[in-house]
């Protein structure tokens, strides 16, 4: 039915016109399942950093002495980089099984700018400023290489084309728990600056690693929940607590020493394959 305007006798049809505009909405401004999973990704990693500030940066400069706080403050801020992980591993499963809107790509690549990127080198940049035996100055320029090296993987992630099921270069969000991770073991100064450097060589090396699919996505999974329960149980110092994280960050940084070393003589053994059977097809 056809409603007449009786200032303008022009004839308005609300039903049709708004069908009409929802047809001509263009796609890239409709948000999927997985786009929203990824705007959870952006979320943890921005309250990553709040926490980090009012938690652990504010009292310190305060001359506030509670230790507790800032322990409680420390571990919320590194479950939500786990929580943002989570995020953007499930984002990439349901996009695949479902869709994902054409600006996915780009949303991804600035969340994990944010929660890879920005909340771990800020992490580092408040150890610099909070622990008893860092160097300030120095802290800064090791959180601005890490926040370069994740800029400069997910652009060259946007830009080459690998073998499907790899990576190329240590993933972010695997390159910024195990940067959180070197933290909290709390290492000496120049060891704890020398780890982390070699975390955001990786992140920009060629070394190959495999994507979170199948099991593997399950395990990493697994070892996600498995470190919030660690942290949870440091956070309110329960017996064994600082043990307990003190083991699961070592067993990160291990897995960060060692992929690459089976990535490395994985690639050497195919180049040896290859050159075996090249030979024995020059043999008459």
């Amino acid at each position: 039915m056809t409603v007449t305007d009786p200032e303008t006798q022009a004839g308005w049809v609300p039903d049709v016109e708004e069908e009409a505009d929802a047809e001509d909405m263009p796609l890239s401004l409709r948000l999927s399942i997985a786009d929203t999973l990824t705007l959870g990704n952006a979320t943890c990693g921005f309250m990553a950093v709040y926490f980090t500030t009012t938690g652990i940066l504010i009292p310190h400069l305060q001359g506030s002495a509670e230790t507790g706080m800032a322990r409680h403050s420390a571990a919320t801020a590194v479950i939500l980089m786990l929580l943002a992980a989570i995020f953007d591993l499930c984002d990439g499963l349901v996009a695949r099984k479902l869709r994902s809107s054409p600006m996915g790509a780009e949303l991804d690549n600035l969340s994990d700018l944010i929660s890879f990127g920005l909340a771990p080198a800020y992490f580092v940049l408040v150890y610099g400023m909070v622990a008893d035996d860092a160097h300030q100055r120095v802290s800064a320029l090791a959180a601005i290489v890490v926040l370069l090296a994740v800029v400069l993987r997910l652009a060259r992630f946007s830009c080459v084309t690998l073998k499907d099921g790899m990576f190329q270069g240590m993933p972010s969000p695997f390159g910024a728990l195990t940067v959180v991770s070197i933290v909290l073991l709390e290492l000496p100064f120049i060891p704890t600056l020398l780890a982390i450097i070699g975390v955001a060589w990786l992140m920009v090396s060629r070394v190959e690693y495999p994507k979170p699919r199948g099991v593997l996505a399950v395990a990493m999974l697994a070892w996600i929940v498995g470190a919030m329960g660690l942290l949870a149980a440091w956070a309110f110092d329960a017996p064994g607590g600082q043990v307990l994280l003190a083991t699961g960050c070592a067993l990160q940084v291990v897995m960060g020493a060692v992929i690459p070393l089976f990535a490395t003589a994985r690639r050497v053994n195919t180049f040896r394959d290859n050159r075996r059977e090249a030979r024995a097809a020059q043999l008459p």
